[in-house]
């Protein structure tokens, strides 16, 4: 049976279809949004939205699984937003020593300022731009947002311009994204600043009859584009006029050689090899983990680790999906992840290998290890 969104999602349809046909008639234009992104008209500004499915509502019950100092409520939220709009009224002196730094599609932002300086500026660019943060630790350089929707993806045509008031509440793109946010104090006082998304999508789950029984929330393919986009805000943020920031978001990326190589010895014993510097291995591995399903409390560049957790999807059971499982709002005991060590070894000026340890630093010599080193090198392959 379907559900109540499903059914208002059915008639907003045919809403918008007559308004489209009346658009027409009366020879009015559609009018095309002139950004790609904007989440400032979603749950995180407007309170609870009923058209969220349950299973990517945070809950208390996920904050198990969340390393953060402290969180963004909506009081907090309103008044960071008003102190740093009044603020950027005031002074935005910006920040000099500002540029990209890629790698293939791979972009990143290094400024010339110290990571625990910069920390409160980008968490206010966050709030500003819709957010909410479920992960907010200063002392690891690590932020995350709320699961948000995209507004600009819904189409905008005179009629739905009119009745956005009637429309917004209703309408849904079946998609979301959150972004993490990871600060590196790669210099003394320079500062290598990652963000990284991830999506995911509504899909209708039919029976026999080609009917849409329930939906289900999957992940979808990561969008380097708008990890760009935030990436050119936050640069304007920092002080960097428009077009600087478009300029250099807009360069040619340089071609990316694979570098990752999945190494087995035995049954269940591996590691990567990587064909780069301890540096920029370091730097793939972080970004390879922003990317996957693991959470980060931790890192250790000195001693090159990484102190991670995973959830398994094969420790939830049969469900409708490890996604639903992964941000239901449910206390949901089988729920475990496991904590991991990812460690990043230099073998020469041009190598390095990464291995995956146990929580007590044993090697990870089991199927769950070589899983995760499969992961890994699947992402950074990319």
């Amino acid at each position: 049976m379907m559900n109540l969104m499903q059914i208002l999602r059915q008639h907003c349809a045919t809403l918008l279809i007559i308004s489209l046909a009346s658009a027409s008639l009366l020879g009015c234009k559609s009018v095309a949004t002139s950004d790609t992104v904007d989440y400032k008209s979603a749950g995180a500004v407007r309170g609870p939205n009923l058209s969220y499915p349950p299973d990517l509502i945070t809950a208390q019950a996920d904050r198990r699984y969340i390393v953060q100092d402290g969180s963004a409520t909506m009081s907090e939220y309103n008044a960071a937003v008003k102190k740093s709009v009044q603020s950027r009224k005031n002074v935005m002196t910006g920040i000099p020593g500002m540029r990209i730094e890629r790698d293939g599609e791979r972009r990143w932002l290094v400024v010339d300022k110290p990571a625990p300086e910069l920390y409160p500026q980008i968490k206010d660019f966050w709030q500003e731009n819709g957010f909410l943060l479920t992960v907010d630790s200063p002392s690891t350089g690590i932020m995350e947002t709320d699961w948000a929707e995209n507004r600009a993806k819904i189409p905008q045509d005179f009629i739905r311009q009119a009745l956005s008031s009637v429309l917004d509440s209703i309408y849904d793109t079946g998609e979301r994204d959150r972004y993490k946010t990871r600060l590196e104090a790669s210099k003394p006082n320079q500062t290598e600043v990652y963000i990284t998304q991830r999506g995911m999508i509504e899909k209708c789950v039919r029976d026999n009859s080609d009917a849409c029984n329930y939906t289900v929330w999957t992940a979808r393919p990561n969008d380097p584009e708008l990890e760009a986009a935030f990436l050119a805000r936050l640069m304007e943020r920092l002080g960097m006029t428009q077009e600087m920031a478009k300029a250099q978001i807009a360069a040619p990326l340089a071609p990316k050689a694979p570098k990752a190589k999945l190494v087995q010895e035995g049954v269940n014993t591996a590691h990567i090899e990587m064909a780069a510097g301890f540096d920029r291995t370091w730097r793939d591995t972080g970004l390879a983990l922003d990317r996957s399903n693991f959470t980060v409390e931790d890192r250790n560049r000195a001693n090159g680790v990484y102190y991670v957790r995973y959830v398994n999807p094969k420790d939830l059971g049969d469900t409708k999906g490890f996604f639903s499982n992964l941000f239901s709002s449910k206390d949901d005991s089988s729920l475990k992840a496991k904590k991991y060590l990812v460690l990043v070894k230099s073998t020469g000026e041009n190598s390095s290998n990464i291995y995956v340890q146990g929580a007590d630093g044993k090697p990870e010599n089991t199927a769950a290890g070589l899983q995760l080193l499969t992961l890994l090198t699947e992402q950074m392959s990319r």
